[in-house]
């Protein structure tokens, strides 16, 4: 008896899940990256050319500052996809099917709530006041060229107050009318809309401690600790 060329659907991989979309602050990644070349470059100095306790404070600095430099800067990260939120905060990783998913709320910061009453906040998706101002200037401009009946962003026809022959000297204005950060999580409350009661969906919520960052800091505190109290 001679096996199928192909196998039978029942016997092939389920399929993979949907790809993540990652969100992660730029201004977060550049900023981590450049405070950890200052804290590496004082901090190997004092170690290599320090003299008496400093090499050794300059260690115990070390293993505090760096993880802890990584942890709030490079490591927040929100990975999205049909299934399941995922969000990666400095100490924790949390994992929230959409099922399980209250609602996302912008304010001061951004937050997720869990149908269990929990809120975490979304650390790579940080909140910028000065960008929402400057979208919500937009949005009135073109709310206010609409209603002069001229093109939104300028060049249109009208009773412009500051134009030459009817049209506008400031020039077009192609900036988005959402911040950034409130698009992303425009982004996010429409997947959970969609896909909140979605059978793949569901699951339970997961809460992982990051005990690779959270180590090395405490034992460069002991270390720190230790050296100060000693001297």
């Amino acid at each position: 008896m001679t096996t199928p060329d192909h196998p039978s659907p029942a016997s092939q991989p389920p399929a993979p899940a949907s790809r993540d979309r990652i969100y992660r602050s730029p201004l977060g990644l550049a900023g981590g990256v450049l405070l950890l070349l200052v804290v590496l470059w004082l901090g190997f100095d004092a170690l290599f050319k320090g003299h008496g306790r400093i090499p050794w404070l300059a260690l115990a600095g070390l293993i505090l500052i760096v993880p802890l430099i990584v942890a709030f800067t490079l490591r927040p990260a929100v990975f999205a996809n049909e299934d399941r939120l995922r969000v990666r905060n400095p100490f924790r990783v949390i994992t929230l099917p959409w099922g399980e998913v209250a609602g996302l709320r912008s304010g001061f910061s951004n937050e997720v709530l869990a149908k269990s009453g929990a809120k975490y906040q979304l650390w790579a998706i940080p909140v910028s006041l000065r960008s929402r101002k400057k979208a919500a200037r937009r949005q009135q401009r073109a709310a206010a060229e609409a209603a002069r009946g001229g093109t939104p962003g300028g060049g249109g026809l009208g009773p412009w107050p500051l134009g030459l022959g009817g049209f506008s000297l400031r020039g077009p204005d192609t900036g988005p009318t959402r911040a950034e950060t409130d698009q992303v999580m425009d982004d996010l409350r429409e997947l959970l809309e969609t896909r909140g009661e979605a059978e793949p969906a569901q699951g339970e919520v997961t809460v992982r401690w990051a005990y690779e960052v959270a180590a090395p800091a405490v034992a460069g505190a002991a270390l720190l600790a230790i050296l100060l109290a000693t001297t």
